[in-house]
């Protein structure tokens, strides 16, 4: 029992280290280091709200179109960051996971966690957006985050978990086929702009669209963040007649991924190192 809780405290303290190795080096030798993690988020919401705010931006429910899209690019951001930066993380990893007996799942986790901190950072630039917008320079109502905000644990830990599950299987599949790279580019690209980012779904006006997003697990995690920014909560089971973001399906959505991942990076482990 003891030697299990070493094991565990140890493996917990490589994490911690290794996701500050990864915020740190994302930022090496950047003038102002971390604060890009702020000031990305809020860039890229200035440029997608000048773009699309005439198009898009009267169909956002009662959400202010730069909060809108903000809160959309974090949580999604979650995903996209920490599975495109585990792709090659066990190839870069070759000399440590040849010469010591390091658990790979960890890299990948280590990736995934590192985008939960990156999350937090993009949260403060939320809260600037809000506090900003307020002002009567700028006309716009004054936005209080609302206390269902709280329930952004329920989420985190779904999204996380999904993220996780396609880092596993990512970075393993990168090891055998490096083409990977490429090719899951292109799908991020395509499911970037199938999820709900930048526009809503009521602004496509097709029933068609609207049901098949419901199959679209980054819908209920960006969705179901909206609500609670709108002061909703979003339901707890899920109905396919319904539009309206799913716990249970943001869970389902998640152990699906996990298991698939975890299980694809396992029945690999013994050839991972040959290939490296």
């Amino acid at each position: 029992m003891t030697k299990k809780r070493n094991n565990l405290g140890q493996r917990m303290y490589l994490l911690q280290l290794l996701v500050r190795r990864n915020i740190k080096n994302q930022y090496y030798r950047s003038f102002i280091g971390v604060l890009w993690t702020v000031l990305n988020p809020l860039l890229n919401m200035i440029v997608m709200a000048f773009v699309f705010s005439a198009i898009f931006g009267r169909h956002t429910d009662g959400l202010d179109y730069p909060i809108y899209i903000l809160s959309g690019n974090i949580i999604f951001g979650i995903m996209r960051g920490s599975t495109s930066s585990s792709l090659g993380c066990l190839v870069g990893q070759r000399d440590m996971l040849q010469k010591t007996k390091v658990p790979i799942e960890i890299f990948p986790a280590a990736n995934v966690f590192s985008a939960l901190v990156t999350f937090g950072f993009s949260f403060i630039a939320l809260l600037l957006v809000a506090g900003f917008r307020a002002l009567p320079i700028f006309g716009g109502p004054y936005f209080v985050f609302p206390w269902q905000i709280v329930l952004v644990l329920l989420i985190l830990p779904a999204v996380t978990i999904f993220s996780l599950g396609i880092s596993y299987f990512l970075s393993a599949l990168f090891v055998f086929f490096r083409d990977i790279k490429h090719i899951y580019s292109v799908v991020l690209t395509l499911w970037t702009y199938l999820t709900p980012l930048f526009y809503s779904v009521e602004a496509l006006g097709s029933a068609t669209v609207t049901k098949a997003m419901m199959f679209n697990p980054m819908f209920h995690y960006v969705e179901g963040f909206r609500e609670l920014l709108r002061g909703d909560i979003p339901n707890l089971m899920f109905s396919f007649s319904s539009t309206e973001p799913s716990i249970l399906l943001m869970y389902i959505f998640a152990a699906a991924s996990l298991i698939i991942g975890w299980a694809f990076l396992e029945a690999c482990k013994n050839k991972i190192a040959a290939y490296l």
